[in-house]
């Protein structure tokens, strides 16, 4: 056996402190703080978020169970309830934010496939809401009785990672969040019909960059020519321009039309795309894939916790969410660099009930045998970190 480190504390050698302190000096982070440091409230979140803590109190209780042993883990010595709500309450929240967005990449990098071969990277752009009890969250209002907020994500579809957060109310509309989106030149954007934003799309368009969009029933455009032998539940390919006066002053220019027949859903689909170069079942393909960003909300929501919150604050839950999307790319980090052949669920099952073990990491996930486990191949777990 093992008797060096606890499970946790071999987790966290993934972690870059280096990087963490750096980020940490450039916003004052620890100043005036003589013993519960930034470091310490981001492995104590984490420390939450892999055990599967309901609440703040219900976090504290399990690390006042595990006192003796807080120290190793690297949480610190005395974590108390009080200190580490003032933390979540006061400390700047772009500190994790900022650390958030370095694991996104190193994960990214790490997990750098092609799978579709277009030549760019593939993104899913799409929100989830987050309903909060408006008498508690006073700050996030959504309806006359209700607060809320939402978590616009850009998933980097062949990496299956989250490229970029946005936090906003609920009451924000999703097409005002695409202007707030980091476009890359030669990469290719998927929005649902939320996002018929043309004006937004024609920019995508203008630095180079390709979308796909479903489009709305009541569009108005001109048909200026059709495509002839289409391929198999391919119905029609259209190159348009749009009618209207604003319209045609959003986006000037033609783009193409796509009308495709899903045999599975027994239904229709109309695409929107300036990718004249790609097929017309590659545009259908692409926006299949759209669904990759909603399953990941669904495995964040059901996996870890932002649903419900460790403090009251715009700040405390900015720093929950944060700190929600480090422990998913350290999953994602570790999953790669052991290359472990085991679901997402599989790996944070382990995890939270391993943490305080004493047993190497790769004995842990070699000797763990899961039977009968319906996740496994059901739709939380093999679509996420899947592709070697």
């Amino acid at each position: 056996m093992h008797k060096d480190k606890f499970v946790f504390s071999q987790l966290i050698v993934f972690l870059d402190r280096n990087k963490f302190n750096y980020i940490v000096r450039k916003h004052d982070g620890d100043k005036y703080v003589k013993h519960f440091t930034c470091w310490n409230q981001l492995l104590s979140l984490m420390f939450g978020q892999l055990s599967n803590r309901e609440s703040l109190r219900d976090l504290i209780i399990a690390l006042d169970a595990h006192h003796s042993k807080c120290y190793h883990l690297g949480i610190g010595r005395n974590v108390s309830r009080s200190s580490l709500a003032r933390a979540n309450q006061d400390r700047d929240y772009h500190i994790f934010e900022e650390y958030a967005y370095y694991l996104i990449n190193e994960a990214r990098q790490k997990r750098a496939t092609e799978i579709f071969k277009l030549g760019g990277n593939i993104y899913a752009f799409d929100s989830t809401t987050i309903d909060l009890c408006l008498a508690v969250f006073w700050w996030a209002k959504f309806r006359k009785k209700k607060g809320g907020i939402k978590v616009h994500t850009l998933y980097d579809v062949e990496t299956q990672i989250p490229a970029f957060i946005h936090i906003t109310e609920a009451a924000v509309h999703d097409s005002k969040a695409m202007k707030e989106i980091p476009y890359e030149s030669g990469s290719y954007y998927i929005f649902d019909r939320a996002y018929n934003n043309f004006k937004m799309l024609y920019k995508v368009h203008q630095i180079d960059a390709f979308f796909v969009v479903r489009a709305k029933k009541n569009l108005q455009y001109k048909s200026i020519k059709w495509k002839r032998r289409l391929p198999k539940n391919v119905l029609s390919d259209v190159t348009i321009e749009l009618i209207g006066f604003y319209p045609k002053q959003y986006y000037p220019e033609q783009f193409r039309l796509v009308r495709y027949w899903d045999e599975e859903q027994k239904r229709e689909f109309v695409f929107l795309t300036n990718a004249m170069h790609i097929s017309a079942l590659q545009v259908a393909e692409l926006y299949k894939n759209r669904w990759q960003v909603e399953l990941f909300f669904k495995w964040l929501k059901q996996h870890l916790k932002i649903k419900k919150f460790w403090g009251t604050t715009e700040n405390a839950v900015r720093v929950q969410i944060y700190s929600a999307i480090c422990t998913y790319c350290l999953v994602a980090i570790v999953q790669h660099d052991m290359q472990l052949d085991r679901s997402t669920y599989e790996v944070l099952q382990i995890l939270s009930i391993s943490l305080t073990d004493k047993t190497l990491l790769r004995d842990l996930f070699d000797k763990t045998k899961f039977q009968n486990d319906k996740e496994r191949f059901g739709p939380n777990g093999p679509n996420l970190f899947n592709y070697k």
